[in-house]
């Protein structure tokens, strides 16, 4: 019994896709994470993320591919700093409210 052959491999570019070195896509530039940051945590760590976060649309244009990926990433890493930020100031009003209740009914 033999067997058809192989179908032929897919063709390769006719010019589609980025030029060699380019990236495939451009990175997210986690502005939402930003935003919430700054309406629900901590203003200055989301202003910094936000500034961030609006450079990576403009370098990947200027095909600063390197610039747009570590925008990216600083807005990403503000983001996170701010969340944590609002997190420990949350606890932190939690505990003094608790303790600042409690000494009220003695």
């Amino acid at each position: 019994m033999t067997y058809p052959p192989p179908p032929p491999p897919p063709p390769q570019g006719y010019g589609y896709g980025p030029p060699p070195g380019v990236p495939p896509q451009q990175p997210d530039s986690n502005l939402v994470w930003g935003i919430l940051v700054t309406v629900l945590c901590c203003l200055p760590f989301g202003i910094v993320s936000i500034i961030n976060a609006a450079k990576v649309s403009g370098l990947w244009g200027q095909g600063q591919y390197a610039q747009a990926q570590k925008a990216a990433d600083d807005a990403k890493k503000w983001a996170i700093w701010g969340a944590i930020a609002g997190v420990v100031v949350i606890v932190i009003y939690g505990v003094v409210g608790l303790a600042g209740g409690g000494l009220a009914y003695m």
